[in-house]
């Protein structure tokens, strides 16, 4: 089974690419794919950019071109709720957008016609670890960095199940579920907004604490996967 990694910064690609073994590149319409293994598995990682439109155009050239059977959106999230802290992970259950709104006939957050809220894939779900630090619930995606408390409680008005922001995942997911290729998010927290540290510096100083075991939940997923 081929799986596609998307993440969308580059320090983000730099720790993914450790897991991959076997690797070459592809250059396609401006994306660099990395094709490698993990496990037994093909895998196809890139790096999308930041934001939503870059999120959907590295989608759909991936799925374009690579068919993968499941796509893996990764990297770093903001914590959006108490009972993440930074190091987390959240495994997404579904995934919305905190920032769109088509007027009074779709609710917050609902592209008019489509979900508002995608499905991760059950099978990539069923193989995230039970752990302490692995939280399973919402993300909402939006073009906006997340930083105080004030931007944090307007989200959570609206989605008060939401445990982590992000600027990508909603996009990957509805191009996922257009082209019906199975979806999952899984993201570590960088900050949280109203914690002892300014968020920004949080975030700031994640990249020299981070640890390279906080990519090692994706490995560990992946090598559960059936090849077949």
């Amino acid at each position: 089974m081929t799986i596609g990694i998307i993440v969308a910064m580059r320090k983000e690609l730099d720790l993914l690419l450790h897991l991959l073994s076997n690797t070459s590149e592809t250059v396609i319409d401006g994306f660099t794919f990395f094709q490698g293994t993990i496990g037994k598995n093909p895998v196809v990682a890139m790096q999308c950019g930041i934001g939503k439109v870059n999120a959907a155009m590295g989608a759909l050239t991936l799925i374009n071109n690579f068919a993968p059977q499941r796509v893996i959106n990764t990297g770093v999230a903001g914590g959006a709720d108490k009972s993440v802290s930074v190091m987390d992970i959240v495994a997404a259950r579904q995934v919305s957008y905190h920032d769109v709104w088509c007027g009074p006939e779709s609710p917050w957050g609902q592209v008019q016609g489509l979900p508002l809220h995608y499905d991760a894939s059950p099978d990539l779900l069923a193989m995230v670890p039970n752990r302490n630090d692995i939280k399973v619930g919402l993300t909402c995606s939006g073009d906006q960095f997340i930083d105080s408390m004030e931007k944090v409680q307007s989200i959570k008005a609206k989605f008060p199940e939401a445990l982590a922001v992000d600027m990508e995942s909603a996009a990957i997911a509805q191009v996922c579920y257009v082209r019906k290729v199975g979806f999952m998010s899984l993201r570590v927290i960088s900050d949280s907004p109203g914690a002892s540290k300014d968020n920004t510096q949080q975030y700031l100083d994640f990249w020299s604490e981070a640890p390279q075991h906080t990519f090692e939940v994706l490995k560990q997923m992946i090598q559960q996967i059936n090849p077949e």
